[in-house]
C-alpha cells in the first residue's frame, strides 16, 4: 500500500509527493495462520502422546491393558512382526519387540508429542517425529490406498511446516522458550 503526504511548493519547483511504501504482511504471520498452525501443532501433538499413553497404559482404544507397556508388552512387537510386508519386512522384523527400540519409539512418541503440544523444541521435534514417521510409512510399503503417499508422510510434511512457522509461538511456550539463555545459545532448541 502506498500514502502520499503532499508538501508544498516553493516558487518554480515541482513537489513530488512522499511515498511511503509498506509490503503485506507474510500470509504465516497473519493472526489466523498463526492460529491454525498452533492447533495443527497441538493436533498432530495429541496423535503422538495418544499413541505413547495407549500404549504405555493399554487403554484399550488400540493397546488392550494386558498388553500395555507398563504389563511387560512390547509397544513395538505386535507392528513390527504383523504390519510389514514390503521391502524392509525383514529389517522390521527383527526389530520387533528389541527392548531398545521399545525404548527409542516410546521416548520418541513421549518427547514429540510433548514437544509440540507445549510449543517447545520444535526444530528437534521435528527431525525426530520426520524419521519416526518414515521408518513407519518404510515398514508398510507400499501403502494399501496409495502408490506410495499415506498419512505418515502428510504428518511429516506437516512437521516441518510447524517447525519453519514457529508454531509453537502461538498458543504455546514456543517464545519464552525461545528466550532462554540454553537456547539463544544452542539455536537448533528451539
Amino acid at each position: 500500500m502506498a500514502v502520499s503526504t503532499p508538501r508544498k511548493a516553493r516558487p518554480g519547483h515541482r513537489v513530488l509527493p512522499n511515498l511511503h511504501v509498506t509490503a503485506p504482511q507474510p500470509l504465516t504471520e497473519s493472526p489466523a495462520a498463526r492460529y491454525v498452525w498452533a492447533v495443527a501443532r497441538l493436533a498432530l501433538g495429541w496423535v503422538f502422546a495418544w499413541a505413547f499413553l495407549d500404549k504405555t497404559f493399554g487403554l484399550g482404544h488400540e493397546t488392550p491393558a494386558a498388553k500395555a507397556w507398563i504389563e511387560g508388552g512390547s509397544p513395538t512387537a505386535g507392528f513390527l512382526k504383523n504390519s510389514p510386508e514390503g521391502p524392509l519386512a525383514g529389517f522390521y522384523n527383527g526389530l520387533a519387540g528389541q527392548a531398545w527400540a521399545d525404548w527409542l519409539f516410546m521416548l520418541g512418541l513421549a518427547g514429540v508429542g510433548v514437544a509440540l503440544l507445549l510449543g517447545i523444541g520444535m526444530r528437534l521435534a521435528a527431525v525426530a517425529g520426520v524419521l519416526m514417521l518414515l521408518m513407519m510409512w518404510s515398514a508398510v510399503l507400499p501403502p494399501a490406498n496409495n502408490p506410495f503417499m499415506d498419512d505418515h508422510l502428510v504428518y511429516a510434511i506437516v512437521l516441518v511446516g510447524l517447525a519453519l512457522v514457529s508454531a509453537g509461538d502461538t498458543l504455546g511456550l514456543g517464545r519464552r522458550w525461545g528466550g532462554t539463555a540454553l537456547v539463544r545459545r544452542f539455536p537448533v532448541l528451539k
